[in-house]
Formats: structure tokens, sequence, C-alpha cells
């Protein structure tokens, strides 16, 4: 889900641009034309302003500096055409996200900042942002979103190899046991890069870092040179868990302090530099209430009715009070695929693990007693809780953290090649 600093960037990027008057015709009509083609479709200087506008007004509301205005129109058109081949291609591909989707997006967003989703169409206009616009900023942000996650996210795999690679460069680190608020500086390189084009990417690098030792701005830096998406936020990453950090960037800030910027360092197929803007300790164990629970599920169907369905649970209610065994009656009836060979019985779960409706009697039941037959979305429950405890999962999220590590550090590798491969192919002819 997109979280609440999604809002006000969004916010921040629609609110409406002063025109100049040289934008305007004799009469007064707005007048627009085609910044560049990009194969079936355009970009127009419209767009170009406005984003200009924007962050033009980002940047002054932030007191920061910007890059030399046609180095920033450079970067900002480039982005506009690269979101104009990636929705492209979502089209092409049928990808498209509903209305549901995109309110959940939308309430989760108002939920985060304290506020409802029925709220939010007071609360933009107060900042100047229409609702309409909000949302179709929002759907397109999805729609690149999962786009990245069909052609590169399901193309990652990590193996149990680097899983245990990742959790024996973790022992010992001064890394896990902090949070980063993250800048950085990406120059990329081809696939197959040459050994000219290799040394080109690192000649640049240097050089950049070079700037910034002799008191260049390091956003500054970012946003004129950059090639990373964040290049515009004047590389701007946000907080990071230590144990979640792309794997890449653990050696590289274990031993580094807020303010501090590293050397240029090498990846597969881009050269980095990275700023700890801050950091702060975290906790080092996790401890989470867990349950092991068994149930029955009658799900209703043409044959079966809903009132029927709670009946076959009633009934079976009180054969269990007659002492028949809860396993045998759950292989019986049980319509839960996942558990009703194992006599009903679900492995130990944490929180947020099951739909609200069956969390809710989970949490009010007493250990050994079956709960009365109650409907979730899935059909219709009884349930025993039979033993409750604390778990230590302080080594499961070490693993889990260290898949997410791996996956996010081919991620960012992936998509900017995945990028660099779709603009290639792209028929792109900008116009003056």
């Amino acid at each position: 889900m997109l979280k609440i600093n999604k809002l006000y960037a969004i916010v921040a990027i629609l609110v409406a641009p002063v025109l100049s008057a040289e934008e305007l015709s004799d009469t007064g009509t707005f007048l627009d034309g085609v910044a560049a083609i990009v194969n079936d479709g355009v970009v127009l200087k419209s767009q170009l302003r406005e984003q200009t506008a924007r962050i033009i007004k980002r940047a002054t509301d932030g007191n920061m500096q910007l890059p030399p205005a046609d180095i920033l129109r450079e970067q900002l058109l480039e982005r506009l055409i690269l979101t104009e081949i990636q929705l492209q291609r979502a089209t092409m591909i049928g990808l498209q996200v509903s209305d549901q989707m995109l309110n959940e997006s939308i309430g989760q967003i108002a939920r985060e900042g304290g506020a409802n989703f029925e709220d939010m169409p007071r609360l933009l206009a107060e900042e100047g942002v229409d609702y309409a616009a909000f949302r179709r900023e929002l759907r397109d942000e999805i729609t690149l979103d999962q786009l990245r996650r069909i052609d590169v996210g399901q193309r990652i795999s990590v193996s149990p190899r680097e899983i245990q690679h990742c959790l024996e460069d973790l022992e010992g680190s001064v890394a896990i046991n902090s949070d980063y608020d993250l800048s950085h500086i990406l120059i990329s390189m081809p696939e197959a890069a040459t050994a000219v084009q290799i040394e080109a990417a690192k000649s640049k690098i240097f050089d950049i870092y070079e700037q910034i030792l002799g008191g260049a701005d390091f956003s500054l830096m970012a946003m004129g040179h950059s090639d990373a998406q964040t290049a515009l936020d004047g590389g701007s990453l946000g907080w990071m868990k230590g144990d979640q950090l792309p794997t890449i960037y653990t050696g590289v800030v274990a031993m580094m302090q807020a303010g501090d910027v590293s050397e240029p360092f090498r990846s597969s197929s881009s050269f980095h530099i990275v700023k700890v803007n801050e950091l702060r300790s975290a906790a080092q164990r996790s401890n989470i209430d867990q349950v092991r629970i068994r149930h029955i599920l009658v799900t209703p169907n043409e044959i079966i009715d809903d009132e029927t369905a709670k009946q076959r649970l009633n009934d079976a209610l009180e054969k269990l009070r007659n002492g028949e065994d809860f396993g045998e009656l759950a292989k019986l009836l049980s319509d839960d695929p996942g558990s009703s060979n194992d006599g009903g019985n679900m492995d130990w779960s944490g929180p947020d693990t099951f739909v609200p409706e069956f969390e809710k009697v989970v949490n009010n039941s007493e250990i050994g007693t079956v709960s009365d037959p109650f409907r979730s979305r899935f059909g219709w429950h009884i349930l025993e809780v039979l033993e409750r405890r604390v778990y230590d999962n302080t080594e499961d999220l070490k693993e889990s953290n260290c898949d997410i590590r791996i996956r996010n550090g081919k991620m960012d590798e992936e998509t900017q090649l995945w990028m660099q491969r779709i603009r290639d192919e792209a028929y792109v002819e900008i116009r003056t």
C-alpha cells in the first residue's frame, strides 16, 4: 500500500502551476504543443510546463536548490517520456487498476494520515488539489508499480544459498541495529557494457564525488546527474530499516555516520554514491503473540444455501458436545482444502493473519472452547483455540528481511536495465 508521504508527494506535484504570459495567445487562448512523440502517443508541452512548475514549487517550499534550467528540463522530459512508455505498455498488456483498488489505496493513505476516505476530497481541496486529478495521478502511480512487479519483480528469484549468505553477513553487522535515512546517486551502464562504457560511467561518478567533496550539494548533484528514478527528489530513498537495506548498501553504510558520503562503489550494472542523512538505533529482538487453532468451514454454494451451511455447523457442534472427535468431523465436513485433511488444524499464526471477522472470534475465544457458528467472507465456521504463546520471531524476521533485501537489491538493478531496454526499444522524437 502507498504510504502517507505518497499523499504529500502527489499533492506537491498536483498544485496548479503559474503560467507565464508567453504561454497565452494574443486572444488569451492557452497554447499547447508536442514536446515529444513517444511511439503512438505524445508528451505535451503543457505537461512539461506543469511538471516544471511543480518541481520549482517543491524546491521553493523545501528550500532546495535546483539544477540549471536546461538540465532540469531534460530530466523532466525524460521522466515524462519514460512514464508514457510504461503506461502504453500497461495498456498493451491489459493492465488496469479498478476503482475498488484505487479506493482502497486512497483509504489507506487517509487512515495513515488520521483521516477517513470520505474526507479526502475536502482535505485535498484545502491544499488546492482537484480530487479527480489526484485519482488520475494515483491510478497511474499504482499502474506503474504493478507493471514493474509484472515485468521485473516476477523474474527475480532468491536462492537458499543467497539467504544463508545474507544471514551470515548480518551476524555482527552494525547496520542491522540501525535505521537509515539515505540518499543516493546512480550512474547506470548498458547491458553487456563495453570497457569504454564502464570507464566512462566510472569517470562520471568519480567526477560527481569530487564535486561533492568540494562542497557541491548532494541533492543538487543527484537532480542533475543521477540516472535513478529518485533523481528529481534529490536522490532521497527515505528511511530504511538496517536489516532491510539492499545488500549492495549494507557493507557501505555500516561504518558511516549521519552526514557521511560514501566513496563511489560498483554493482553489476551501475556505479553508486550513498549519503547517510540520518540514522537511529533499532530494536534487536521481536516478539509476537501467536495462536494455534483448528476449524471447520462450510461454504454455501448452489446446492447448500447460507442457512443450511450454518445448520450443518450447529449439528456438528452438537456432536462435539456429545463426545465426537473434532478432527474426524473436520475431515468429513470442512471445505477448507488447506486444513481439512489434517483435522482442521492450522499452523501457528500471528497477528493480522486472518480476515477481521475470523480474527475477532479467535481473539475472544478461550482455549479449549469451540465457538458458535459465525460467518466470514469464505462461509460459515466453528473454531477452537488450542494454544497461545508469545513467540520470538527475530530469526524468522531476519530470514524474511534477507529475502526482502536481496529482492530489493536485484529490483533496483533489474528495473534500471528494464527502463533502459524499453526506452531503447521505443520510438522517441523530441521536439524543440
